[in-house]
């Protein structure tokens, strides 16, 4: 698990020990306690910590901190694809905070997978909702590529949501109108699929068989290889139901895999028009952007040791470690091969100059536009060393305020005397 839960939790508790001092609750100090340690106990694992605050909640069902921890377990829930649990816990967390677009998502989802009438009701509701939370967000700008894809598979896979509930609740026009309209969005294998679904319940096979190629025929990574095998035996069925034989189908599919490949083609090229790091996969093919607007191709850097300092201006670790990284820089002064870039994670890029004024922070600032996303950086400092060949060297997570300028300067000369072995 992603210890974003427990964490949240541990803070949430420590935040709760450290308020202004009031009268002394010993029912409150034990109930802490507990929970402390219950979490304590629980590690990583999202089994135990559902167990664990679902304990806690039984024996305090009037606990301070009722709404952190319901919320702690809905992500856990997800976490698990508990799907009772999600609905269960997620939608008390709705109840207090309707706009979490994780949890809109993943209830809607849920509910639907559950089945039921009454469950195809109330996900609608949250389709629907989650759907307008997703046209609130702003459009994305030039270095936000992988925000519009995000924002397009939301508004996708609220209609999907909305269709099946549709199709539960016996509206079938309006089914197969949301799947289209979903397809057209954001083309994937799924709502393709889904699309055929409503079109073969309404009796119009032809168009059913077209949809159902288009779904085997797209490149879907989340697809499984019995998603796929279950499109061609459905589609070999209708087919075989309306011409007797499968001749010609083969043409069908051809075809369908000629017009996703178009469709998928021309949404890329809409994503490049956005962001030049559309698509890319290689972290030494980026081109960053800077604070002042300058660009950066981090291709340019190689030849030399890169080392890239992940930070946020929210982020209290990151404000201990800055004058620390600035003493390993200062190490290396005399080195023209070794590069120090300081790459900004910040949601809100306004907040960052502000903030390198007020705490007189002299750095020359890159936004990370969708890098930590590649580099797959899930937590805030990570520093990211590459060697000479773009090759990635070593990373640190997080920081040891004793050991990391050592730390620090010991891994980057490991990769100055890598990068200049011969072998």
């Amino acid at each position: 698990m992603n210890s974003y839960c427990i964490a949240a939790l541990l803070l949430a508790a420590s935040a709760f020990a450290q308020e202004t001092p009031k009268p002394p609750d010993k029912a409150a100090d034990s109930e802490q306690q507990e929970l402390m340690r219950a979490l304590t106990e629980a590690s990583s694992s999202t089994v135990d910590l559902v167990r664990a605050l679902e304990a806690h909640l039984k024996k305090y069902p009037e606990s301070s901190q009722r709404s952190e921890i319901e919320r702690a377990l809905a992500k856990a829930a997800i976490e698990n694809k508990d799907e009772r649990r999600i609905v269960l816990y997620g939608e008390r967390v709705l109840a207090r905070t309707p706009e979490d677009p994780l949890l809109l998502d993943r209830v809607a989802r849920a509910l639907l997978t559950l089945g039921g009438r009454e469950n195809a009701e109330h996900a609608l509701k949250y389709a629907r909702s989650f759907q307008e939370v997703v046209n609130k967000l702003p459009a994305a700008e030039g270095h936000e590529a992988a925000r519009q894809n995000e924002r397009d598979r939301g508004q996708a896979r609220a209609l999907l949501y909305q269709s099946r509930a549709k199709t539960v609740l016996g509206d079938r026009e309006a089914a197969e109108k949301l799947a289209a309209k979903s397809f057209s969005l954001y083309p994937s294998e799924e709502a393709a699929r889904e699309w055929a679904d409503a079109l073969e319940r309404l009796g119009r096979h032809e168009e059913a068989i077209t949809h159902l190629a288009e779904a085997f025929a797209i490149p879907d990574s989340r697809a499984t290889d019995s998603d796929r095998s279950g499109d061609r035996q459905r589609l070999g069925e209708i087919y075989r139901k309306i011409h007797g034989s499968e001749t010609g189908m083969g043409d069908i599919i051809l075809a369908a895999y000629d017009r996703t490949a178009r469709l998928l083609e021309e949404r890329r090229s809409r994503l490049r028009a956005l962001d030049p790091n559309s698509g890319v996969t290689d972290p030494m093919d980026f081109t960053l952007t800077g604070l002042d607007g300058k660009k950066l191709a981090l291709a340019s850097l190689k030849g030399n040791v890169v080392i890239l300092d992940f930070w946020a201006t929210w982020c209290q670790p990151c404000r201990a470690q800055y004058p620390m990284y600035e003493e390993v820089k200062k190490r290396f002064h005399d080195r023209s091969d070794v590069v120090f870039l300081a790459i900004d994670t910040d949601e809100d890029r306004g907040l960052v100059a502000p903030f390198l004024e007020q705490n007189h922070w002299n750095l020359e600032v890159f936004f990370e536009g969708g890098l930590s996303r590649l580099l797959q950086v899930t937590s805030i400092p990570t520093t990211i060393l590459f060697d000479k060949r773009g090759r990635v060297s070593s990373r640190m997570n997080g920081f040891l305020p004793d050991r990391f300028v050592d730390q620090l300067t010991e891994r980057v000369q490991a990769a100055l005397a890598d990068s200049e072995d011969p072998r």
